[in-house]
């Protein structure tokens, strides 16, 4: 059984087709990247699959059940997580504070006042593991460089412990320098965690590298679907790149 399906998802905005029947299938653990030229419709049908918006027609499955009329906060304790194209992070927390808080809301812990030691303790080893193994540093978030921003913000999705992580850009702003480095860090922990993941991304060298399959949108629809070799296809470079 696929892990995720969606089913002819549309999604319209007045005249604009932003995601006009769009199906698609996730195995257990693949890393599927969704590219395409802006406004192609790959962050609105991120936000379909995550809940934050609701599609006018189509459906969206997880583990087989149908999850179309679920809110994200439900998704999440099912095992959808995501990030942002622009972190979602406080800046006056630390790091560890922010794992902490992701860590709580995910554990019906975030609106008791009195924690048990025990249950604290627990989730400060598991932030501590958590920032250790993707290097982040402990410290104040407003401290932290662009790349290691983001990397907390995937941080916080992945102590939610999803099955699928919904990755929106992940490289956006980041330097050319830190961004192997970041997507390395990123996708070495979902291998070894066999979380699956979609990553929407703008980088094709950053797609052919870490990608088990690739789905290139244009004008809201599925143009082609396959393995990485796909983007040396004539009609996807000229769509992608003007070729």
């Amino acid at each position: 059984m696929d892990l995720l399906n969606t089913e002819a998802l549309k999604k319209y905005f007045g005249e604009v087709h932003a995601v006009d029947g769009v199906s698609l299938t996730l195995r257990d653990a693949e890393l599927l990247s969704v590219v395409g030229p802006n406004g192609s419709g790959k962050t609105t049908l991120v936000n379909l699959i995550s809940g934050a918006l609701k599609p006018d027609s189509g459906k969206v499955y997880f583990e087989g059940r149908d999850i179309t009329g679920i809110p994200p906060h439900k998704r999440v304790k099912m095992g959808i997580g995501r990030s942002f194209q622009i972190p979602a992070i406080y800046e006056n927390l630390t790091t560890l504070d922010s794992l902490l808080v992701s860590i709580f809301s995910n554990t019906n812990l975030s609106h008791v006042f009195y924690k048990t030691k025990d249950k604290f303790e627990k989730a400060k080893e598991e932030a501590i593991n958590l920032l250790e193994t993707l290097n982040i540093p402990l410290k104040l978030v407003g401290e932290l460089p662009h790349g290691q921003r983001k990397l907390l913000d995937v941080a916080m999705a992945l102590s939610l412990k999803p099955k699928l992580i919904l990755l929106d850009e992940p490289t956006a702003g980041i330097s050319l320098d830190e961004r192997d480095e970041v997507m390395q860090t990123i996708v070495g922990f979902i291998r070894n965690q066999k979380i699956a993941a979609i990553i929407v991304e703008h980088d094709m060298d950053i797609v052919a590298e870490y990608s088990d399959r690739v789905i290139v949108m244009h004008e809201g629809r599925v143009l082609k679907e396959g393995g990485k070799e796909i983007l040396d296809d004539g009609e996807v470079r000229r769509i992608l790149i003007g070729d």
